[in-house]
């Protein structure tokens, strides 16, 4: 019990803090180091990958404006990740995406692949319309939720036309759905109001919503874990 109001505790001074920090007009670069503040340098490097992407983009949209009256923002954000990843590493064909473990269920946004430790989501960005959008929704899964934090695995796609983030999360062994109560209850814990939509919340600085049983898991402890959420600042 104690242990329980140690974490609630923790996460209402984590959320005061994320709320000064968000009043720079920017993502926060880092929270509290501790268990609580493990993911930070990850969080770290996809904030660096996503200001990258967007100097990339601005120096792809002038030159491409020489000549041309409009600029397709979307595919031009899709050729700098490509551009980016391959220079980094971090790319992925398509081909090659069955390597990444076992296919698991899938779903609007994510098809998943699973290994014992792991699920890597290679994410479609039917949701956020946008590489960047999509890796700040990350920054702020990973402040919220970090038992369940995502890293930045990398980018997959077929060259010079699709790309879609591969984002990997730890995977909860032995849980199952967990009740939409259960859910509820842990969300207050966390400071969040239930608004009168099922699965959605907002605590003044975040809204978070699709927070159903299919997107939240319970361990045989009672522990439960968002795997997946949709998420904004206010």
């Amino acid at each position: 019990m104690m242990l329980y109001l140690c974490k609630v505790n923790y996460f209402l001074y984590l959320c005061t803090q994320i709320y000064e920090m968000t009043m720079n007009h920017d993502l926060p670069q880092s929270v509290p180091q501790g268990s609580y503040g493990a993911q930070d340098p990850e969080n770290r490097r996809i904030l660096q990958v996503a200001n990258e992407l967007r100097g990339l983009c601005q120096v792809y949209e002038t030159q491409c404006r020489v000549g041309k009256k409009n600029v397709d923002r979307f595919e031009t954000e899709l050729r700098c990740t490509e551009q980016y990843a391959k220079e980094h590493g971090c790319w992925i064909p398509m081909e090659h995406i069955f390597e990444l473990g076992v296919p698991g269920p899938s779903g609007n946004e994510n098809d998943t692949y699973v290994t014992d430790d792991a699920v890597f989501k290679v994410n479609n960005l039917m949701n956020s319309a946008s590489v960047v959008a999509l890796l700040e929704k990350v920054q702020m899964h990973n402040l919220l939720f970090p038992d369940t934090a995502y890293k930045l695995h990398g980018f997959a796609g077929f060259e010079g036309r699709i790309v879609h983030p591969v984002l990997r999360q730890k995977r909860v062994a032995n849980a199952q759905p967990a009740t939409q109560v259960m859910i509820d209850t842990y969300m207050a814990a966390l400071g969040f109001t239930k608004t009168e939509l099922e699965g959605h919340f907002a605590n003044g600085t975040y809204e978070a919503w699709d927070l159903l049983p299919r997107n939240v898991l319970v361990d045989k402890d009672g522990d439960l874990y968002v795997v997946d959420a949709e998420i904004k600042r206010l």
